[in-house]
């Protein structure tokens, strides 16, 4: 090629090393230091081998994203360790080189799953275009995936409200977004804990990806593997390799909801990986470093479940480096009008149905509300004034009368049976959350449980 048509051809990117991990196999030395001189600029990480033998000591010790292989070498052919490669699990692109091209040799190369056969001899930049080809649909594949997780995850509405704590919330969220450190955000159900998540990552830089998980909605048996990945064979249904959700999120944010969920031995697993940055699918032996920073979220007070011995006070530590409190929809009333137009307005158009004016008066009924679902109680309530034609106060005084007991208790009852029959009703009201009930009441959660355990009730 002639240097000018080189130079035309060089991408504009080039002084910046792209991060990924490559492994040459080839029993020609000029080959290998030619690849290796011309990739190494352009790569994070470029290592040779001149046999299988050699690339599996490479192997054990490193991770490699991209192997290139040559097909025909003494012992074992490319295509055999390739071969044992993949029955063992292992998810690295593989590009192969070969002399001596046939049909056979194609075939074979893309059973295995090869992105590309490149044919000696070749220049340098037909290797980058095949290189990059593997990088791109690497990336693609990634961003499908996760596409497809934050489509079913998707939440609520935006971190909506200009209350003295919205604008403080916010504020934060900006000037905590850039730092690598992890983050524990917590607040109750349906107040936007995703959302503060999201707008962390999204104000942060980084290249990857936004990756949410529940840590509550999966089974205990599956979670490492979801978190982790695993290779074919390391347990009964693993029919073939898995990447995990901390590879997908590699470059970018895990955003892990309801932490307090995750099972105890997982949490060991989970520290090891906030310590070291690299994970080890199951199955394997051998770590793979990941570069993602670790959101978590709980609605329960995370110290509590510590000092309850539900959740290990290192990996609490580890996670509480800077701290989020979203504050409850019932905390900031003053934020309901522009909320009410941001769902009214967002919600229309999505069902398709013409929006009908709110009265001072549903204002009122709203603001006048507790909200124990927050905010996501609250657009619910606003899609179905939407489907019903019915004025949010309408359907908020029929859902109280629905939902709320008479208070009245017999004049015969003693002080006592009163006060415990009231702590039953707001912890049923609260829906057995005792810190939430606590509120309510106006006491602490320590005297609460104090009564709890005098009057041998019970909450969560």
């Amino acid at each position: 090629m002639p240097i000018a048509d080189a130079k035309r051809t060089e991408r504009s990117d080039d002084h910046i090393p792209q991060d990924i991990a490559i492994l040459i196999v080839d029993d020609e030395a000029g080959i290998r230091d030619f690849l290796h001189r011309a990739l190494k600029k352009h790569y994070r990480s470029v290592e040779i081998a001149e046999c299988t033998r050699e690339a599996d000591r490479k192997r054990q010790s490193s991770h490699f994203d991209l192997l290139i292989v040559d097909i025909c070498m003494p012992g074992r052919s490319g295509v055999e360790w390739v071969q044992q490669l993949r029955e063992s699990g292992c998810p690295s692109d593989v590009i192969f080189m070969t002399a001596f091209a046939d049909m056979n040799s194609a075939i074979e190369a893309l059973r295995l799953g090869a992105s590309d056969l490149m044919l000696k001899p070749f220049r340098i930049e037909q290797m980058r275009n095949a290189v990059q080809k593997c990088i791109d649909n690497r990336r693609l594949s990634r961003e499908n995936y996760v596409l497809t997780r934050q489509v079913a995850h998707a939440e609520g509405c935006g971190l909506v409200g200009e209350s003295v704590s919205m604008q403080t919330l916010r504020q934060l969220l900006s000037r905590i977004a850039a730092a690598p450190s992890a983050v524990l955000i917590q607040g109750e159900t349906g107040t936007g804990k995703e959302l503060a998540a999201r707008a962390i990552h999204q104000q942060s830089g980084r290249s990857g990806s936004f990756v949410p998980v529940n840590c509550g909605a999966i089974a205990a048996e599956l979670i490492e593997s979801e978190l982790f990945g695993h290779i074919k064979g390391a347990f009964t249904s693993a029919h073939q390799a898995r990447l995990g959700l901390f590879a997908y999120a590699d470059g970018g944010t895990l955003f892990l909801d309801e932490i307090s969920e995750l099972p105890l031995p997982m949490q060991t697993k989970l520290l090891r990986v906030l310590e070291d940055g690299a994970i080890r699918p199951l199955g394997t032996e051998q770590d793979t470093p990941v570069n993602v920073r670790v959101v978590a979220a709980s609605n329960k007070p995370l110290d509590e479940a510590v000092s309850e011995g539900r959740f290990r006070e290192d990996l609490y530590y580890r996670l509480n480096v800077l701290q989020v409190q979203i504050p409850p929809l019932r905390e900031r009333l003053e934020d309901i009008p522009v909320l009410l137009d941001h769902l009214v307005s967002r919600l229309s158009d999505e069902l398709g149905i013409e929006p009908a004016p709110f009265s001072q008066v549903d204002l009122q009924a709203l603001q006048a509300y507790s909200w124990p679902g927050n905010v996501r109680e609250l657009k619910n309530l606003v899609e179905r004034s939407l489907l019903l034609s019915m004025s949010p106060a309408e359907l908020i005084n029929s859902s109280a009368t629905q939902r709320e007991p008479s208070t009245g208790y017999p004049s015969s009852w003693p002080l006592k049976q009163v006060e415990r029959a009231h702590i039953e009703q707001v912890l049923a009201q609260s829906g057995g959350n005792k810190t939430r009930a606590a509120d309510v009441l106006g006491i602490t959660r320590k005297t609460l449980d104090r009564k709890l355990q005098s009057d041998d009730l019970h909450g969560d």
